[in-house]
C-alpha cells in the first residue's frame, strides 16, 4: 500500500512539473519579451507611420498645450507624397477672392481668436508650414493604425440611421455651389467618452450619399481620440468616397496642400468662449478658384491656409450640390443611454447669445465668384430633445443659426 501511494504522489508530481514546465521556460528575460508579437509589430507599424507623416522639420516650437509644432519645408509636406503632387511645390495664392467677401464681415474678435502655439508670437519661417508633431500616443489611441486620421465610416444622410453620429446642421441643396462662409462661434464643449467628439463645421458636398459622396470640410473639433485632450482645435477634412478609403484630418495623408506659416491645422483655438461672456468666434471660407478649379481654405479675416487640388475629387471637380453648416456628435451609447456629450456651447438653440453656440454671416458662392446670402435655408436635427437648431436673419450677422445641446437629459435618453 505504501508502495502504491509513493507512485501515485511521484505520478502526480511528474504531471504538475509537466503542466507547468513550459511557463518556466518562458519566462520572459527582459521588459520587452511580455509584449506579444503581435503588439510589437503593431508598434514596428506605428514608427513606420510616424516616420511618413512626421517630415524633417527646420525648427519646432513647442506649445503651451504640450503640442510640438514643426517648421517643415513647404514642398516636403505630406500632400507632395500624392503621386500627382511629387516634384512639385504650392501654388501661388488665386489673384482673386469671392467678389463680395468683406473682412468686415469678421469682427475684433476674430483678431483675438488664434492658436495657442502663436501665444508667445513665434512663428514658422517663411518657405515652410506649421505641421503639429504627430507622436506614438496619437496613433495608439486609434482603432488601428489604418483608421488614424480617417472620419468613422457613418451614412452621412440626415437621419436617426446614421451610425451614432448626430447633427444639428443647416443647409442649402437644389443648386451649383462654389464656396461657402461663415463665422463659427469657438466653444470647449465636454466630451464624455474618449472615442466620441464633438464638432462645428461647415461642409461642401457633391455626389450622391452613397459610396460617390465627395466633401471638402473645416471648422474645430474636441476629440480626445485624436488629440488626446479636450480642446477645441482647428481642423480640416476630405473625402471622395463617403469617408471609406480616401481623405483624413488636417495632414495626416497626402491631399490637402498648405500654404501659410502662421497658423497649425490641428492646433488648439485660443481663447475660447464661456457661458454669459465674452465671445469669440473663427471665420472659414472654402472657395472654388475659378482658373485652375482647385478648393482654396481662409482662417479668420484673410490668412489663406492653402488648398485641396482638384484631381482629389470626382464630383468636386465640378461644382458643390449642398452646403451645410452646424454641429456634429458622436453618441457611442457606452453605458447604455445617450452620452451627455455636448454640442457647441452645450445649451439649446433658444438660450440664444452668449448662451448657445451660433454661425454668423452665412453665405455662398455662385457660378460668378460672388459671396451671396442664403436663399431656402432648410434646418434639420437628428434628435432635437438632445441637440436642436434656429435660424434667423439681421442687418448685423445677416443669415444665422443657434444650435447644439447637452446631450442626455430628462426628454434625451
Amino acid at each position: 500500500m505504501a508502495s502504491s501511494s509513493y507512485s501515485k504522489t511521484t505520478f502526480t508530481f511528474v504531471f504538475l512539473l509537466i503542466m507547468f514546465l513550459p511557463v518556466v521556460i518562458s519566462l520572459p528575460k527582459n521588459e520587452s519579451d511580455f509584449k506579444p508579437m503581435q503588439e510589437l509589430k503593431k508598434l514596428k507599424r506605428i514608427q513606420n507611420h510616424l516616420k511618413k507623416i512626421n517630415k524633417p522639420s527646420i525648427k519646432s516650437i513647442k506649445s503651451p498645450d504640450g503640442d510640438l509644432i514643426d517648421c517643415v519645408l513647404s514642398h516636403l509636406q505630406p500632400a507632395f507624397d500624392h503621386p500627382k503632387l511629387k516634384g512639385q511645390k504650392p501654388l501661388e495664392p488665386p489673384l482673386e477672392r469671392p467678389k463680395g467677401h468683406n473682412s468686415s464681415d469678421e469682427e475684433t474678435t476674430l483678431l483675438e481668436t488664434m492658436q495657442l502655439w502663436t501665444q508667445s508670437n513665434e512663428f514658422c519661417p517663411q518657405g515652410t508650414v506649421p505641421i503639429r508633431r504627430t507622436t506614438e500616443h496619437d496613433v495608439l489611441r486609434a482603432t488601428s493604425v489604418k483608421r488614424f486620421g480617417r472620419k468613422i465610416i457613418r451614412r452621412v444622410r440626415r437621419d436617426t440611421t446614421s451610425g451614432g453620429h448626430e447633427h444639428a446642421v443647416a443647409f442649402v441643396n437644389g443648386g451649383q455651389y462654389y464656396g461657402a462662409k461663415a463665422s463659427i462661434n469657438v466653444w470647449t464643449p465636454a466630451v464624455t467618452d474618449p472615442y466620441e467628439f464633438s464638432l462645428s463645421q461647415l461642409w461642401v458636398i457633391s455626389g450622391s450619399f452613397g459610396n460617390d459622396l465627395n466633401t471638402v470640410e473645416a471648422g474645430w473639433q474636441v476629440s480626445p481620440e485624436l488629440y488626446g485632450d479636450g480642446y477645441p482645435r482647428f481642423f480640416t477634412y476630405w473625402t471622395t468616397d463617403a469617408y471609406q478609403t480616401t481623405g483624413c484630418y488636417n495632414l495626416l495623408c497626402s491631399g490637402f496642400v498648405q500654404t501659410n506659416n502662421r497658423i497649425a491645422i490641428g492646433a488648439a483655438i485660443s481663447p475660447r468662449s464661456s457661458y454669459k461672456n465674452k465671445q469669440f468666434d473663427i471665420g472659414i471660407m472654402i472657395w472654388k478658384d475659378p482658373k485652375h478649379g482647385h478648393w482654396w481654405l481662409q482662417f479668420g479675416s484673410g490668412l489663406l491656409i492653402g488648398y485641396w487640388p482638384s484631381f482629389l475629387f470626382s464630383h468636386l471637380q465640378r461644382h458643390a450640390s449642398m452646403i451645410q453648416f452646424g454641429g456634429e456628435i458622436v453618441n457611442s451609447r457606452s453605458r447604455g443611454y445617450h452620452t451627455s456629450t455636448q454640442m457647441g456651447s452645450g445649451h439649446f438653440a433658444d438660450e440664444g447669445f452668449g448662451k448657445a453656440s451660433y454661425f454668423r454671416n452665412l453665405k455662398v458662392v455662385d457660378w460668378d465668384n460672388s459671396l451671396l446670402p442664403l436663399t431656402n435655408l432648410h434646418l434639420l436635427a437628428d434628435h432635437p430633445n438632445c441637440y436642436d437648431i434656429k435660424a434667423g436673419k439681421n442687418n448685423i450677422w445677416g443669415n444665422y443659426i443657434y444650435y447644439g445641446g447637452p446631450g442626455r437629459n430628462q426628454r434625451c435618453q
